[in-house]
Protein backbone atom coordinates (compact mmCIF):
# COMPACT_ATOMS: atom_id res chain seq x y z
CA UNK A 1 0.00 0.00 0.00
CA UNK A 2 1.34 3.08 -0.84
CA UNK A 3 -0.01 6.47 0.67
CA UNK A 4 -1.76 7.84 -2.26
CA UNK A 5 -3.58 4.50 -2.71
CA UNK A 6 -4.77 5.02 1.04
CA UNK A 7 -5.45 8.73 0.60
CA UNK A 8 -7.87 7.76 -2.04
CA UNK A 9 -9.57 4.66 0.33
CA UNK A 10 -10.01 7.52 2.72
CA UNK A 11 -12.04 9.80 -0.13
CA UNK A 12 -13.98 6.82 -1.54
CA UNK A 13 -15.18 6.59 2.11
CA UNK A 14 -16.52 10.53 2.09
CA UNK A 15 -13.78 11.88 3.89
CA UNK A 16 -12.77 15.61 2.85
CA UNK A 17 -9.32 16.82 2.81
CA UNK A 18 -10.00 17.96 6.55
CA UNK A 19 -11.35 14.54 7.58
CA UNK A 20 -8.36 12.57 5.46
CA UNK A 21 -5.26 15.21 7.26
CA UNK A 22 -6.91 14.10 11.08
CA UNK A 23 -6.79 10.47 10.22
CA UNK A 24 -3.53 10.48 8.47
CA UNK A 25 -2.06 12.88 11.75
CA UNK A 26 -3.33 10.50 14.76
CA UNK A 27 -2.54 7.86 13.11
CA UNK A 28 1.59 9.05 12.25
CA UNK A 29 1.28 9.69 15.68
CA UNK A 30 0.88 6.43 17.03
CA UNK A 31 -3.04 6.76 17.81
CA UNK A 32 -6.50 5.75 17.46
CA UNK A 33 -7.71 7.02 14.10
CA UNK A 34 -11.59 7.64 14.99
CA UNK A 35 -9.79 10.21 17.66
CA UNK A 36 -11.95 13.51 18.02
CA UNK A 37 -10.27 16.85 18.17
CA UNK A 38 -9.80 19.60 20.75
CA UNK A 39 -13.36 20.94 19.77
CA UNK A 40 -15.64 17.93 18.88
CA UNK A 41 -15.42 14.71 19.11
CA UNK A 42 -15.62 12.32 16.10
CA UNK A 43 -19.14 11.24 16.02
CA UNK A 44 -19.34 14.83 15.43
CA UNK A 45 -16.53 15.27 13.05
CA UNK A 46 -15.67 12.29 10.96
CA UNK A 47 -18.31 11.17 8.13
CA UNK A 48 -20.77 8.37 9.02
CA UNK A 49 -19.25 5.85 6.30
CA UNK A 50 -15.36 6.48 7.62
CA UNK A 51 -16.70 5.86 10.88
CA UNK A 52 -18.01 2.56 10.44
CA UNK A 53 -14.74 1.74 8.28
CA UNK A 54 -12.47 2.76 11.51
CA UNK A 55 -12.16 -1.07 12.45
CA UNK A 56 -11.07 -2.34 9.18
CA UNK A 57 -8.94 0.46 8.53
CA UNK A 58 -6.91 0.14 11.66
CA UNK A 59 -6.63 -3.82 10.99
CA UNK A 60 -4.82 -3.02 7.56
CA UNK A 61 -2.76 -0.32 8.89
CA UNK A 62 -1.93 -2.91 11.63
CA UNK A 63 -0.93 -5.70 9.48
CA UNK A 64 1.49 -3.00 7.41
CA UNK A 65 3.92 -3.84 10.08
CA UNK A 66 4.25 -5.67 13.57
CA UNK A 67 7.55 -6.04 15.69
CA UNK A 68 8.52 -9.27 15.28
CA UNK A 69 11.54 -8.61 18.48
CA UNK A 70 13.15 -6.04 20.01
CA UNK A 71 17.08 -5.84 20.89
CA UNK A 72 18.14 -3.42 23.81
CA UNK A 73 21.35 -1.77 23.51
CA UNK A 74 23.52 0.44 24.96
CA UNK A 75 22.57 3.49 22.00
CA UNK A 76 19.23 2.09 21.81
CA UNK A 77 16.54 -0.71 20.72
CA UNK A 78 16.93 -2.31 17.53
CA UNK A 79 13.51 -3.03 16.26
CA UNK A 80 12.87 -6.48 13.87
CA UNK A 81 10.03 -5.19 12.03
CA UNK A 82 8.10 -8.08 10.06
CA UNK A 83 5.92 -6.71 7.38
CA UNK A 84 2.38 -8.04 6.11
CA UNK A 85 4.36 -10.83 3.49
CA UNK A 86 6.44 -11.79 6.03
CA UNK A 87 9.51 -10.16 4.95
CA UNK A 88 11.60 -8.01 7.65
CA UNK A 89 13.23 -5.18 7.80
CA UNK A 90 14.88 -3.50 10.98
CA UNK A 91 14.25 -0.12 12.76
CA UNK A 92 16.43 1.55 15.25
CA UNK A 93 15.63 3.74 17.88
CA UNK A 94 18.22 6.52 18.25
CA UNK A 95 19.56 8.75 21.20
CA UNK A 96 17.51 11.78 21.16
CA UNK A 97 14.20 10.73 20.32
CA UNK A 98 15.48 9.51 16.51
CA UNK A 99 14.41 6.50 14.42
CA UNK A 100 16.32 4.85 11.39
CA UNK A 101 13.86 3.48 9.21
CA UNK A 102 14.75 0.86 5.95
CA UNK A 103 13.51 1.37 2.64
CA UNK A 104 14.11 -1.61 1.08
CA UNK A 105 14.68 -5.47 1.60
CA UNK A 106 18.03 -6.12 0.96
CA UNK A 107 19.87 -3.37 -1.32
CA UNK A 108 20.99 -3.66 -4.72
CA UNK A 109 24.61 -1.64 -4.47
CA UNK A 110 26.09 -4.32 -2.75
CA UNK A 111 28.55 -2.61 -0.42
CA UNK A 112 31.38 -5.02 0.30
CA UNK A 113 31.37 -4.15 4.03
CA UNK A 114 27.80 -4.00 4.63
CA UNK A 115 25.13 -7.21 5.73
CA UNK A 116 22.59 -5.56 4.21
CA UNK A 117 24.15 -5.87 0.71
CA UNK A 118 25.12 -9.59 0.92
CA UNK A 119 21.37 -10.26 0.52
CA UNK A 120 20.87 -8.35 -2.82
CA UNK A 121 17.44 -6.65 -3.42
CA UNK A 122 14.37 -8.52 -2.28
CA UNK A 123 11.99 -6.30 -3.07
CA UNK A 124 11.06 -1.88 -2.37
CA UNK A 125 9.13 -0.66 0.80
CA UNK A 126 6.44 1.16 0.20
CA UNK A 127 5.61 4.48 1.69
CA UNK A 128 2.54 3.31 3.85
CA UNK A 129 5.36 0.32 4.66
CA UNK A 130 8.21 3.74 5.50
CA UNK A 131 5.45 5.49 7.33
CA UNK A 132 4.04 2.30 9.77
CA UNK A 133 7.82 1.74 10.94
CA UNK A 134 7.62 5.20 12.29
CA UNK A 135 4.69 4.74 14.26
CA UNK A 136 5.38 1.44 15.71
CA UNK A 137 8.31 3.41 16.92
CA UNK A 138 5.93 6.50 18.09
CA UNK A 139 3.98 3.74 20.29
CA UNK A 140 7.19 3.11 22.12
CA UNK A 141 8.42 6.70 22.61
CA UNK A 142 8.45 9.90 21.26
CA UNK A 143 10.14 10.44 17.55
CA UNK A 144 11.50 13.99 16.39
CA UNK A 145 14.16 12.74 13.64
CA UNK A 146 14.19 10.06 10.93
CA UNK A 147 16.65 9.37 9.30
CA UNK A 148 16.37 7.07 5.70
CA UNK A 149 19.69 5.36 6.92
CA UNK A 150 18.32 1.47 7.39
CA UNK A 151 18.82 -1.39 5.07
CA UNK A 152 18.28 -0.24 1.56
CA UNK A 153 19.39 2.75 -0.92
CA UNK A 154 16.63 5.16 -1.11
CA UNK A 155 17.55 6.36 -4.31
CA UNK A 156 16.46 3.18 -5.43
CA UNK A 157 13.30 3.66 -3.99
CA UNK A 158 12.71 7.54 -4.68
CA UNK A 159 9.05 8.06 -4.82
CA UNK A 160 7.95 6.07 -1.92
CA UNK A 161 10.74 7.51 0.01
CA UNK A 162 9.61 11.11 -0.97
CA UNK A 163 6.07 10.54 -0.48
CA UNK A 164 7.41 9.41 3.12
CA UNK A 165 9.26 12.21 3.35
CA UNK A 166 6.80 14.97 2.81
CA UNK A 167 3.73 13.31 4.80
CA UNK A 168 6.50 12.89 7.96
CA UNK A 169 7.51 16.66 7.21
CA UNK A 170 4.27 17.87 6.79
CA UNK A 171 1.31 15.25 9.16
CA UNK A 172 3.95 13.93 10.90
CA UNK A 173 5.06 17.19 12.90
CA UNK A 174 8.93 16.23 11.82
CA UNK A 175 11.40 19.33 11.12
CA UNK A 176 12.25 19.20 7.36
CA UNK A 177 16.17 19.29 8.73
CA UNK A 178 15.58 16.51 11.02
CA UNK A 179 14.61 14.17 8.20
CA UNK A 180 18.22 12.68 6.85
CA UNK A 181 18.11 11.33 3.14
CA UNK A 182 21.18 9.09 3.19
CA UNK A 183 22.98 7.37 -0.31
CA UNK A 184 25.47 6.37 -1.89
CA UNK A 185 25.17 8.93 -4.44
CA UNK A 186 22.77 9.91 -7.50
CA UNK A 187 21.76 12.11 -9.81
CA UNK A 188 18.37 11.38 -9.68
CA UNK A 189 18.44 12.84 -6.30
CA UNK A 190 20.14 15.47 -6.66
CA UNK A 191 17.63 16.39 -9.47
CA UNK A 192 14.46 15.53 -7.40
CA UNK A 193 15.18 16.93 -3.48
CA UNK A 194 15.74 20.43 -4.68
CA UNK A 195 12.15 20.38 -6.62
CA UNK A 196 10.63 18.72 -3.39
CA UNK A 197 8.26 20.93 -0.69
CA UNK A 198 9.99 18.85 2.18
CA UNK A 199 13.89 19.41 1.51
CA UNK A 200 15.22 16.74 3.69
CA UNK A 201 19.35 17.01 4.99
CA UNK A 202 21.27 14.75 3.07
CA UNK A 203 24.14 12.57 3.84
CA UNK A 204 26.08 11.00 1.11
CA UNK A 205 27.88 7.71 1.86
CA UNK A 206 31.70 8.73 0.79
CA UNK A 207 34.18 5.81 2.04
CA UNK A 208 37.08 6.46 0.49
CA UNK A 209 38.81 9.44 -1.40
CA UNK A 210 39.57 7.21 -4.72
CA UNK A 211 37.36 6.31 -7.43
CA UNK A 212 38.26 2.83 -7.98
CA UNK A 213 38.85 2.17 -4.44
CA UNK A 214 35.05 3.87 -4.23
CA UNK A 215 33.58 1.43 -7.59
CA UNK A 216 34.96 -1.66 -5.75
CA UNK A 217 33.87 -0.83 -2.64
CA UNK A 218 30.77 0.45 -3.73
CA UNK A 219 30.51 -2.00 -6.73
CA UNK A 220 26.91 -1.34 -8.40
CA UNK A 221 26.83 2.81 -6.72
CA UNK A 222 26.52 5.47 -9.52
CA UNK A 223 30.05 6.04 -11.03
CA UNK A 224 30.73 9.50 -9.45
CA UNK A 225 34.25 10.57 -8.91
CA UNK A 226 34.30 11.25 -5.28
CA UNK A 227 35.23 15.30 -6.06
CA UNK A 228 31.98 15.15 -8.17
CA UNK A 229 29.88 14.17 -5.53
CA UNK A 230 31.07 16.16 -2.67
CA UNK A 231 30.11 18.97 -5.37
CA UNK A 232 26.66 18.07 -5.55
CA UNK A 233 26.34 18.07 -2.22
CA UNK A 234 28.17 21.16 -1.27
CA UNK A 235 25.30 22.58 -3.58
CA UNK A 236 22.36 21.27 -1.98
CA UNK A 237 23.76 21.71 1.05
CA UNK A 238 24.39 25.85 0.39
CA UNK A 239 20.59 25.92 -1.36
CA UNK A 240 18.84 24.38 1.84
CA UNK A 241 21.15 25.68 4.45
CA UNK A 242 21.58 22.58 5.80
CA UNK A 243 24.84 21.01 6.14
CA UNK A 244 25.91 18.02 4.60
CA UNK A 245 26.69 14.35 6.15
CA UNK A 246 29.76 12.29 4.44
CA UNK A 247 30.00 9.11 5.42
CA UNK A 248 32.74 7.01 5.44
CA UNK A 249 33.07 3.69 7.44
CA UNK A 250 36.46 2.89 8.08
CA UNK A 251 38.60 -0.15 7.30
CA UNK A 252 42.10 -1.37 8.59
CA UNK A 253 44.74 -0.67 5.62
CA UNK A 254 42.23 -0.01 3.35
CA UNK A 255 41.00 3.52 3.43
CA UNK A 256 42.50 5.00 7.14
CA UNK A 257 45.97 5.50 5.19
CA UNK A 258 47.15 9.46 5.27
CA UNK A 259 47.01 9.61 1.84
CA UNK A 260 43.05 9.32 2.82
CA UNK A 261 43.62 12.11 5.32
CA UNK A 262 45.77 14.21 3.29
CA UNK A 263 43.28 13.98 0.19
CA UNK A 264 39.99 14.25 2.95
CA UNK A 265 41.39 17.83 3.85
CA UNK A 266 41.79 18.66 -0.16
CA UNK A 267 38.02 17.77 -0.88
CA UNK A 268 36.23 19.04 2.12
CA UNK A 269 37.94 21.81 3.94
CA UNK A 270 35.57 24.53 3.70
CA UNK A 271 32.90 22.89 2.81
CA UNK A 272 29.73 22.94 4.47
CA UNK A 273 29.08 19.52 6.30
CA UNK A 274 30.55 17.27 8.75
CA UNK A 275 32.88 14.10 7.90
CA UNK A 276 31.12 11.18 10.41
CA UNK A 277 33.74 8.30 10.29
CA UNK A 278 32.39 4.98 11.52
CA UNK A 279 34.04 2.19 12.38
CA UNK A 280 33.64 -0.95 10.75
CA UNK A 281 31.15 -3.07 12.28
CA UNK A 282 33.26 -6.61 12.24
CA UNK A 283 31.70 -10.06 12.50
CA UNK A 284 33.44 -13.04 13.07
CA UNK A 285 34.47 -14.13 9.33
CA UNK A 286 34.30 -10.73 7.60
CA UNK A 287 37.02 -9.76 5.03
CA UNK A 288 37.45 -6.67 6.75
CA UNK A 289 38.46 -4.99 10.64
CA UNK A 290 37.97 -2.04 12.11
CA UNK A 291 41.05 0.50 13.06
CA UNK A 292 42.81 0.31 16.34
CA UNK A 293 40.89 2.38 18.49
CA UNK A 294 44.22 4.76 18.89
CA UNK A 295 44.47 4.79 15.00
CA UNK A 296 40.46 6.21 15.21
CA UNK A 297 41.82 8.75 17.45
CA UNK A 298 44.49 10.11 15.52
CA UNK A 299 42.07 9.96 12.24
CA UNK A 300 39.75 12.35 14.40
CA UNK A 301 42.50 14.50 15.57
CA UNK A 302 44.87 15.19 12.33
CA UNK A 303 41.30 15.86 10.58
CA UNK A 304 40.14 18.78 12.79
CA UNK A 305 43.27 20.12 13.37
CA UNK A 306 43.55 20.53 9.68
CA UNK A 307 40.25 22.40 9.34
CA UNK A 308 37.86 19.38 8.92
CA UNK A 309 34.92 18.84 11.38
CA UNK A 310 34.60 15.77 12.28
CA UNK A 311 33.20 13.35 14.14
CA UNK A 312 33.00 9.68 15.19
CA UNK A 313 29.35 7.78 14.79
CA UNK A 314 29.78 3.88 15.74
CA UNK A 315 26.83 1.94 13.26
CA UNK A 316 23.98 1.64 16.05
CA UNK A 317 23.58 -1.94 17.64
CA UNK A 318 27.03 -2.84 17.84
CA UNK A 319 27.08 -4.04 21.20
CA UNK A 320 24.33 -6.41 20.76
CA UNK A 321 25.50 -7.80 17.75
CA UNK A 322 22.66 -5.69 15.57
CA UNK A 323 24.09 -3.59 13.75
CA UNK A 324 22.46 -2.79 10.23
CA UNK A 325 20.91 -6.43 8.48
CA UNK A 326 22.84 -8.12 11.13
CA UNK A 327 18.98 -9.24 12.79
CA UNK A 328 17.32 -10.30 9.19
CA UNK A 329 20.18 -11.73 8.10
CA UNK A 330 19.67 -14.57 11.19
CA UNK A 331 16.45 -14.30 11.09
CA UNK A 332 16.52 -15.72 7.86
CA UNK A 333 19.40 -17.63 8.14
CA UNK A 334 21.66 -15.75 5.46
CA UNK A 335 24.72 -15.56 7.82
CA UNK A 336 25.79 -19.19 8.26
CA UNK A 337 28.72 -20.10 10.97
CA UNK A 338 28.55 -16.83 12.10
CA UNK A 339 27.57 -16.76 16.12
CA UNK A 340 26.69 -13.91 17.92
CA UNK A 341 29.58 -12.73 20.05
CA UNK A 342 27.20 -11.19 22.60
CA UNK A 343 23.88 -12.61 23.93
CA UNK A 344 21.01 -10.51 22.45
CA UNK A 345 19.05 -9.05 25.01
CA UNK A 346 15.67 -9.16 23.13
CA UNK A 347 12.25 -9.39 23.76
CA UNK A 348 9.81 -11.39 21.32
CA UNK A 349 6.39 -10.51 20.14
CA UNK A 350 4.51 -13.44 19.03
CA UNK A 351 1.02 -12.57 17.39
CA UNK A 352 -1.86 -14.16 19.50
Amino acid sequence: MRFTDFNQRLAALGALPVHRGRVVRVWLRGQALDLGTRRRSAEDFLPLTLRNAVPTLTAELDGLARVRSEHAGNDGSRLLVELADGQMVESVLLPRDGLCVSTQIGCAVGCRFCMTGKSGLIRQVTSMEILAQVVLARRRRAVKKVVFMGMGEPAHNLDNVLEAIDLLGTEGNIGHKNLVFSTVGDQRVFDALPQQRIKPALALSLHTTKAELREHLLPRAPKIPPEDLIELGERYARDTHYPIQYQWTLLKGVNDGDDELDAVVRLLKGKYGVLNVIPFNSLEGDDYQRPDTERIREIVRSLQSRGVLTKVRNSAGQDVDGGCGQLRARAVGIVRGVEPRRKLVAKSYQVE
